[in-house]
């Protein structure tokens, strides 16, 4: 090759990387609002467990709407315990027609604090066919928060503000989170939230945990306008109890929005075998330090924030069907014999009535994920297991994955095979059965863009 056409070639090149760089779109403009509305019941409605007597903390949906390319997409976080079928799809629809968006482009998830609600719309139908109705949720509830939902997201769909950087980052949370399963000499010893009532299993060791809460900020040059954290642990500290709270992980998004003067979203993350046992003992003591180490991780994230700026969103979306659960004394059967006998206690019929409408439900179940260039975000149902949101950040390891699970609650626990073979509380409370693990985790490669 002369040195004449080396030049030639040389400056062909040149040439056309700028010509693709004068031709290279950024991203479009993207948009931003926040939304919050009350979402408590009224004195006397069912909450978890029990009629409602007091109300510690008022119970709240929020959320944020994001709009690129003329196209809506929102983001919501509620503190109830379990939303399920035809109310969580009629929530979703709310959202998108007050936004101005299509169902698919939405998404809502529990917090699934136990001083809260559960509502399933379809078990409401069942048990209304039924003589003498166990008391559940009052319909009217629903309507009245549906209507301040769709209130609060249109009128933030009016106040969106220019967004042009996105936010990453992540801290420890200190003596949180601890795993439920602990194996000892080959068997799962299973500490539930509570836990450290027993000296024994406050012992045990922490499990496998995921330590980090992880944060994503969406702001305008120096100034955030609303963080997004999400953190794998149950987030309750109490439960079964006659009040209404959004327990110690709501205390700590209060207190940073309250501190920084920033919009805060709280999401939990794969908990099902998650908990707070080990460093709980169901004590105003424990619970106020819970809260106490959840805020501190919550503002050391906060403060350790890195910007980069605004890339195109990509959302996709699956339908996922799993297999629902049937074994000797888990089977549809048995959930229709429950529902349908007067002298089984209200609490069992209500879950038989949950149960049942998995079983008869026929649309799959939609779940989510929102691409920001290499930030991810998985919105996944039920109560996933713990594997499943280490999965998802495996899947990406050079990306921020954040995941949030308790999405549409009706296949309650997700869990892995492996656990279905050791047993113990969550696969013998799951709705869905084994393979689930490998369907779910199929639906995550495709959410996350590998499939």
């Amino acid at each position: 090759m002369t040195g004449t056409t080396r030049r030639f070639l040389l400056a062909s090149m040149l040439a056309l990387a700028t010509l693709c760089a004068a031709h290279a779109e950024p991203a479009a403009e993207l948009r931003v609002a926040t939304f919050q509305c009350d979402v408590t019941p009224p004195i006397g409605h069912w909450l978890y467990a029990r009629p409602l007597k007091t109300v510690e903390h008022p119970l709240l949906a929020k959320g944020v709407i994001l709009e690129q390319d003329a196209r809506r997409y929102v983001l919501c976080a509620i503190d109830w315990c379990v939303l399920s079928g035809g109310a969580h799809t009629r929530m979703r629809q709310t959202m998108a027609d007050a936004a101005g968006t299509d169902l698919a482009n939405t998404a809502i998830q529990c917090v699934h604090v136990h001083t809260a609600p559960i509502i399933d719309s379809d078990a409401k139908g069942l048990l209304t066919g039924l003589d003498d109705p166990p008391a559940y949720y009052d319909p009217a509830f629903l309507d009245r928060v549906t209507g301040s939902l769709s209130g609060a997201v249109a009128k933030a769909a009016e106040e969106m503000v220019p967004c042009d950087r996105i936010g990453t980052s992540q801290a420890k949370v200190d003596r949180v989170a601890s795993n439920r399963r602990i194996k000892v000499d080959g068997k799962v010893r299973w500490r539930g939230s509570s836990g450290g009532r027993n000296p024994a299993l406050a012992k045990l060791p922490e499990g496998t945990i995921d330590p980090a809460v992880k944060t994503i900020t969406f702001a305008r040059g120096d100034k955030p306008i609303a963080r997004l954290h999400y953190y794998a642990t149950h987030p309750q500290s109490f439960y079964r109890d006659a009040r209404a709270s959004y327990d110690f992980t709501g205390m700590a998004r209060e207190k940073l929005e309250e501190e920084e003067g920033v919009f805060q979203v709280y999401f939990t993350g794969c908990s099902g075998d998650v908990a707070a046992g080990k460093y709980n003992d169901g004590t105003p003591e424990a619970r106020q330090g819970l809260y106490e180490r959840m805020l501190d991780g919550m503002r050391a994230a906060a403060a350790a924030t890195e910007y980069r700026p605004v890339e195109p969103l990509v959302w996709r979306t699956a339908d996922l069907v799993l297999p629902p659960k049937n074994v000797p004394g888990y089977n549809a059967e048995k959930f229709r014999k429950d529902l349908h006998n007067p002298k089984t206690g209200a609490a069992r019929r209500i879950w038989a009535a949950r149960r049942v409408a998995f079983y008869e439900r026929e649309k799959p179940i939609a779940i989510s994920s929102l691409q920001m260039g290499d930030v991810y975000i998985v919105h996944l149902p039920g109560e996933p297991m713990l594997e499943f949101q280490l999965f998802a950040q495996k899947q990406r390891p050079e990306a921020f994955v954040a995941v949030a699970g308790y999405g549409d609650g009706s296949t309650s626990y997700i869990c892995t095979d492996q656990s279905f073979k050791e047993g113990a509380y969550e696969p013998r409370a799951a709705a869905v059965g084994p393979g689930s693990e490998e369907i779910l985790k199929g639906a995550i490669r495709e959410l996350m863009g590998l499939e």
